[in-house]
């Protein structure tokens, strides 16, 4: 899944989420680019519609950080995109009072949904957080991923591999999967938007 099948609904309504922060390289943009691109358009639209735009932001751990002198790309992608950057000093998995200043109406992290490609960056910042988190599907492949960083492709396979293989060592890190305060569940909040094959969101009613 990328970005476009994201359940934005369930996540606010049924979910206590109040923001959402998006990585950026192969989740709203080609590796290194600083334009949005073109499968993510609605993906993101989405998460507008249903946040509004000062509550959805990107954390990147290029853009806006010390890698980005005189915040040159973060500002080029807060022009093509519509969102801010976040600016901050250490990366993912770090950056957590940073964010939580960018977003004022947010009271602890629980009620934040960080979306990422990476586990040991997207994934590790929120999970060791209390963040409800959303691993999604690099945004380009093949040719198209071709400028993405030679040895953060490899990480990523080599994660992926260790997480989400049913061998012991990947059942025993995910085991400690600490629960998060409000989310319960696929059942109680699919973070997936549901298909003709899956109807669970028909189910779905708003909470007041």
């Amino acid at each position: 899944n990328i970005i476009i099948d994201v359940n934005y609904q369930a996540l606010r309504d049924h979910c206590g989420i109040k923001a959402v922060i998006f990585d950026k390289d192969n989740t709203l943009t080609a590796p290194y680019e600083n334009s949005i691109h073109p499968r993510a358009i609605f993906g993101l639209q989405s998460a507008l519609d249903t946040f509004g735009t000062e509550n959805v932001a990107i954390l990147s751990n290029s853009a806006g950080t010390d890698d980005d002198p005189g915040f040159v790309d973060g500002k080029e992608i807060e022009e093509a995109l519509g969102i801010a950057v976040i600016k901050h000093g250490e990366k993912k998995p770090g950056g957590l009072d940073e964010t939580m200043r960018h977003f004022p109406d947010v009271d602890d992290p629980s009620q934040l949904c960080m979306v990422g490609d990476r586990l040991l960056t997207d994934i590790v910042f929120g999970n060791l957080h209390g963040m409800l988190t959303v691993h999604i599907l690099p945004l380009c492949t093949g040719k198209e991923n071709i400028n993405d960083n030679t040895i953060a492709k490899y990480i990523r396979k080599v994660e992926n591999k260790i997480m989400y293989a049913d061998w012991w060592g990947g059942r025993k890190i995910r085991s400690y999967t600490l629960d998060h305060k409000v989310w319960k569940g696929e059942y109680d909040c699919p973070l997936a938007l549901a298909d003709e094959n899956d109807p669970l969101l028909g189910f779905l009613e708003k909470k007041d």
